[in-house]
C-alpha cells in the first residue's frame, strides 16, 4: 500500500508482535480490528503501548470503517502522517 509516495509494509514485525500495516519511514502503524478485537482489548492495549514506546503512531481502524467508508479511512492516514499529529489516532 502507498500513499503519498510513503510505504506501508502488510504484516511488518516490531519486536514481538506483527502488524497490519506499517510505514517504518514516517513510524505509523494501521490495525484493522474485527470483532475479535472486542474480546482481546487487553492484548490490543499491550500491543499499541508498545508500539508507540518504539516510536511508532498507531491508527485503529475497524474492518467494517474499511468496507464502508474507504475515503474516511484513507483521510485519517493521511492525517496520521502529518508531523504535528503525534497522538494515538482512530476513525
Amino acid at each position: 500500500m502507498r500513499e503519498d509516495g510513503v510505504h506501508f509494509r502488510r504484516q511488518h514485525a516490531i519486536g514481538k508482535f506483527i502488524t497490519d500495516f506499517c510505514a517504518p519511514r514516517k513510524k505509523i502503524v494501521i490495525e484493522l480490528d474485527g470483532s475479535q478485537h472486542l474480546e482481546q482489548q487487553e492484548y490490543d492495549t499491550e500491543r499499541t503501548k508498545y508500539f508507540e514506546a518504539q516510536g511508532y503512531r498507531v491508527l485503529r481502524v475497524w474492518n467494517n470503517q474499511v468496507m464502508d467508508d474507504i475515503e474516511g479511512v484513507m483521510r485519517a492516514i493521511v492525517l496520521a502522517m502529518e508531523p504535528a499529529s503525534h497522538s494515538q489516532q482512530e476513525t
